[in-house]
């Protein structure tokens, strides 16, 4: 299987909430995006690419999200191309315009039933200031983190007892100290260097550890 695999239009309801699919559907089709569903991505959850030369509009979304993380990720970037649209490249990726058209489609899609009511909760503290990911905002991340397949020994750092050891995927091990402020403050077990967490950063407990 190659690292990416395009979309078709039918095969795309089984990645949304039960009753979307003919809602982003016009978007899809109208615009003539290019949709991708790729593998798992450390750093972005999905893409927009503006069209070229060579290609329309592009958007990319990681394949190992639960429904309603992937509806929210792929308005997300509709909300891109839309202000692309309306005002080309003059304006800030995650500007106020950016941030008012996707607070314009997310409330298009509450209310509705398509969401589950704490997502719906969530939705709606978060349209308020749209942050540049969904997991820029710990809570709306930490409620649509609930819809995931539990992964045993996984959990947020938030989660952990002061002192605990956890891993991070790249397999460094950190003690979890106290919070300063809005982060953890952590001490990396081999370099003794400390860093500071996110409180929704999710970690590997390591055994035995307290």
């Amino acid at each position: 299987m190659s690292a990416k695999q395009e979309a078709s239009l039918q095969a795309l309801g089984k990645y949304l909430p039960e009753g979307t699919l003919d809602k982003v559907l016009p978007w899809l089709t109208d615009h003539k995006i290019h949709l991708t569903i790729t593998r798992e991505r450390q750093t972005v959850l999905g893409d927009y690419r503006q069209p070229d030369r060579h290609s329309g509009h592009r958007i990319s979304i990681n394949g190992n999200l639960n429904k309603y993380a992937f509806l929210l990720t792929l308005l997300h970037e509709i909300a891109h191309m839309d202000t692309f649209l309306q005002f080309g490249s003059r304006v800030a990726s995650h500007g106020k315009e950016w941030k008012k058209r996707y607070a314009d489609i997310l409330k298009q899609f509450t209310g509705r039933g398509y969401l589950p009511h704490d997502v719906e909760i969530a939705v709606g503290h978060y349209v308020k200031n749209p942050a540049a990911s969904s997991c820029g905002d710990d809570n709306l991340f930490r409620v649509l983190k609930k819809y995931d397949p539990p992964v045993d020994g996984h959990c947020f750092v938030e989660d952990l007892a002061e002192g605990a050891l956890f891993k991070t995927k790249d397999g460094r091990v950190f003690r979890r100290g106290m919070k300063i402020r809005k982060r953890y403050k952590c001490l990396d077990l081999t370099t003794k260097r400390e860093y500071f967490f996110s409180p929704v950063y999710e970690v590997e407990k390591v055994k035995g550890a307290s």
